[in-house]
């Protein structure tokens, strides 16, 4: 072959392989989907496991908590708990006979069915989460406080993110003056920017009444919201150490009773409100999440429930959050173990950061977390995309960025098939005996592009000399400019207008119709 000959051929194959990248393919055929199958990074032993397990249940029967409400006291004892010295206590048998009957394999629904999730066994799935108060102002290098319209924004850009498998309220918007406010209008703004399965939080039982009437409207009536619950409550259920947070138990009882699904979830914070030792915050965390978990069966017998033990990390230094430190990969690792243990639906926080912006500190802190995390075929990963300074801080350019990071780490969820065809014997044997010595134009190349590989949309693979010529560009300059771009074309129409009519008469929505139409 002459080199003319040969530069034509590898014009050609690079051609045909840019061609192959551009075009579409189906999500069943793609290198990573939503519910990947992990479990290969496991840092406890069967060993571990079962001390942890024995553990949680004797702090439970001998310890406790503090702060049951008269409800939670009624519905427990009915089922064998019992007072000690003013703590609800739970006998070892009761704990067990929930964890035989408590619901497993059950989906949490998307209002489009494409994205809706299948959360048990080792399937992975990604998605937001957290509080923040702040947003980050990339442009100015910056942060200023958040606002409802951010929420709306960051459902609607989740909603573009392929590697972004669900949205929870990623911000608690400063002009929501009060907690109806609050509540009522972070639900309707998470759901109006997504048709994602979506999470959100309520402080009060009446606000929880009222999130649930606008879903039935949403939904077309509360039979079809029961038969597909869109929408899940966050539920702080327990204040660590051991005492019950008396509104969350309120809301929990009346979301459970509503067909919601609920996240059970234990915050505590390793060297403050849980054991110094990781060890110890583990146990803690899944003694208060087997609490839960006995609570809402009490109530519901049945009911949906994510089991959510969600310890965090102090710098012991200082007392301060550290999200985004090697030791959160490693509990949030093994409580996602634990879930495996007791065959649960589990969720639980990987992917934050200590950083204030989306820098190399960011990167590292993120990669480290939410990698370490995923391996372990954690259910549900909150928290996974867009947060900074230690939850504090939020910003819409890291969404992007972060999914490019999710695809990534949901590569290697994926792990390595090793088959007839993927062990490429023929293949070896076609290019070293009969081909140019190359697989750069082979067909098992160019059939593998999109369904083993997976390619990043902001960051940078160009050589040093392509990325000189292109005028140097920045993956922060990159995620400007999709975020503006997103922000300026994606309005999905996810209620209907004589829908969101109706629900504007009843309720006291604060995002403005305006700002959900293009301009």
């Amino acid at each position: 072959m002459s080199i003319a000959e040969d530069q034509t051929r590898r014009r050609g194959g690079r051609e045909a392989r840019k061609a192959l990248r551009a075009a579409a393919i189906p999500m069943d055929k793609a290198a990573v989907r939503p519910g990947m199958e992990g479990g290969r990074y496991k840092p406890l032993s069967q060993r571990d496991m079962e001390r942890i397990h024995e553990t949680a249940l004797t702090l439970l029967e001998t310890v406790g908590f503090g702060s049951a409400i008269p409800s939670c006291i009624e519905a427990l004892t009915a089922k064998g708990a019992f007072m000690k010295d003013g703590r609800l206590c739970l006998p070892r048998a009761l704990v067990e006979d929930t964890l035989a009957k408590a619901a497993r394999k059950f989906p949490l629904y998307a209002r489009d069915p494409q994205f809706d999730l299948e959360p048990w066994g080792n399937k992975t799935y990604f998605g937001t989460a957290g509080a923040a108060v702040h947003v980050v102002d990339l442009e100015k290098r910056e942060y200023r406080e958040s606002y409802l319209a951010d929420l709306y924004d960051a459902s609607r850009i989740v909603d573009t993110c392929d590697n972004i498998h669900f949205f929870q309220r990623v911000l608690t918007p400063r002009d929501m003056l009060n907690g109806h406010d609050l509540d009522i209008n972070t639900c309707y703004a998470s759901v109006a920017g997504t048709t994602k399965h979506v999470g959100t939080s309520m402080v009060d039982p009446a606000h929880v009444e009222e999130c649930l009437q606008i879903l039935h409207a949403i939904a077309g009536g509360e039979k079809k919201w029961r038969e597909r619950p869109f929408v899940s409550q966050s539920n702080c259920f327990v204040v660590p150490p051991f005492k019950f947070a008396e509104d969350a138990c309120r809301c929990l009882e009346v979301a459970a009773r509503g067909g919601m699904p609920v996240l059970l979830l234990s915050a505590a914070q390793a060297g403050a409100t849980s054991p110094a030792a990781l060890a110890g915050t583990v146990v803690q965390a899944v003694a208060e999440c087997l609490m839960g978990l006995t609570y809402i069966n009490a109530v519901v017998p049945g009911a949906p429930a994510i089991w959510g033990p969600w310890p965090f990390v102090s710098d012991l230094r200082t007392g301060a959050m550290s999200g985004g430190s090697g030791e959160q990969a490693l509990i949030t690792s093994a409580c996602a173990q634990m879930g495996h243990f007791y065959d649960l639906t589990v969720g639980s926080a990987a992917g934050m950061c200590d950083a204030k912006l989306p820098d190399v500190q960011a990167g590292y802190e993120k990669g480290l977390t939410a990698g370490i995390a995923g391996m372990t075929g954690i259910n549900m990963m909150y928290e996974s995309a867009g947060m900074h300074a230690s939850l504090l801080g939020f910003c819409l350019e890291s969404l992007i960025i972060d999914n490019d990071m999710l695809g990534s780490i949901n590569r290697n969820v994926r792990g390595i098939e090793v088959n007839d065809e993927t062990l490429s014997l023929d293949v070896i044997k076609q290019v070293c005996l009969e081909g140019p010595g190359h697989f750069l134009g082979s067909d098992q190349t160019l059939s593998m592009m999109q369904t083993e590989y997976v390619y990043p949309g902001v960051a940078n693979r160009m050589s040093p000399k392509e990325w000189n010529e292109a005028g140097k560009p920045d993956i922060l300059e990159k995620a400007i400019a999709r975020k503006k771009e997103i922000l300026s074309t994606h309005f999905p129409n996810t209620i209907p207008h004589e829908v969101d009519e109706a629900i504007r008469a009843r309720h006291d929505i604060k995002l403005p119709r305006e700002y959900m139409r293009a301009k």
